[in-house]
């Protein structure tokens, strides 16, 4: 096992645990992405999306091209979702303009019978880029690994692409909830060992992408999202070589099961723009940290405009107190059209205005 730097700059995890930090830490999630030229170039030199995301070298420069241009708090690796799917030799590809598909989705009773947990050796190139990304940080903050959720994963799997109304697997959930079930489990087994081969790899917190978990209906949300997320939480390493490896778990649609989210056993909870942070603190209590939860729009604002909303958002969470954490982050993903000097505005108005809060 490669020996890393120290960290230096820890306020992210702290925030994540609930320990006193001097600033709310931000990272944005898909912060290495289409809004950055150098991303852009980096992309045409590696000729495609899965380009990028299997060759460790491109990965690594990607992932660290906005913390060279931000002070940002955290590092995430870059790869995609589908990476564990596409393991499971369902035929991962994209079509420009129009996203992900796959070639061989689950139609059949006997395709969703015949579907494995991948071997993790297949994955082996995204455990290269971790650990060479964590190699090249040098501790200047920590590295979050991450993967989608089961029911997510299984939504493209069923679907074969992203979908609006999700007519495919939810006909699927309600027909015959048993295969329903069977993908499930074994999504979330999968999930959680190549969760913890990121750790291995040298991820220093981990966080559970549930992008479609709001499509669900109060009650299906529990049993076919919630359950599994939680048995992906239960499995997931929790420290490494005595160092805390914080969980994160985000719903997007999720805020009217906050205290439900709260209570499966991850450090925090990821928010989207919709949920009133003061609110989400009350019912989170002291059990989980919480991320969020920006309009990913107002960066297309001026940054005057931009500082007013953070200081919105920061004052909405108010001061964190002792038992309670906040990292900031957009309520979903960044543009590709966002203009990079509102990122600049973003960032320095949180780490200025959570100094001034503290200080007050």
């Amino acid at each position: 096992m490669p020996q890393f730097a120290p960290l230096q700059n820890d306020t992210f995890l702290r925030a994540l645990l609930r320990q006193p930090t001097d600033y709310t830490p931000v990272w944005l999630m898909r912060q290495a992405g289409r809004y950055l030229p150098e991303y852009r170039a980096t992309r045409a030199k590696a000729g495609s999306f899965m380009g990028l995301a299997t060759n460790p070298d491109y990965a690594t420069e990607v992932t660290l091209q906005p913390l060279d241009r931000f002070p940002l708090d955290a590092a995430i690796l870059f790869s995609d979702i589908l990476t564990v799917p596409d393991a499971m030799g369902l035929g991962l590809y994209f079509v420009e303009g129009e996203g992900p598909k796959f070639e061989r989705p689950l139609k059949t009773e006997a395709d969703v019978m015949a579907l494995r947990a991948p071997e993790l050796g297949s994955l082996d190139y995204v455990f290269k880029a971790v650990t060479q990304i964590r190699t090249e940080l040098n501790g200047r903050v920590p590295l979050i690994g991450f993967s989608g959720s089961p029911w997510t994963l299984a939504c493209y799997m069923v679907e074969g692409q992203g979908s609006r109304e999700f007519h495919t697997i939810k006909t699927m959930l309600y027909n015959r909830p048993d295969l329903m079930h069977h993908i499930l489990s074994i999504n979330a087994k999968a999930v959680a060992e190549y969760l913890n081969a990121q750790i291995d790899a040298g991820a220093q917190a981990v966080m559970v992408f549930d992008s479609w978990g709001g499509a669900l209906a109060d009650g299906a949300y529990q049993e076919f999202s919630l359950k599994y997320m939680q048995q992906v939480v239960s499995l997931l390493k929790r420290d490494k070589d005595g160092v805390k490896i914080p969980a994160i778990v985000f719903t997007k649609g999720g805020g009217h099961w906050i205290e439900q989210i709260a209570d499966i056993g991850a450090d925090a909870v990821g928010l989207d723009w919709t949920v009133n942070l003061t609110q989400a603190r009350k019912l989170a209590g002291h059990k989980v940290g919480l991320q969020g939860n920006l309009d990913p729009a107002i960066l297309f604002a001026s940054p005057d405009q931009i500082r007013a909303e953070v200081h919105k958002v920061l004052d909405a969470y108010g001061t964190p107190a002792a038992g309670n954490g906040h990292v900031f982050n957009l309520g979903h993903g960044i543009s590709q059209f966002t203009p990079p000097e509102n990122v600049a505005a973003m960032v320095e108005a949180v780490h200025s205005y959570s100094k001034a809060q503290r200080a007050g």
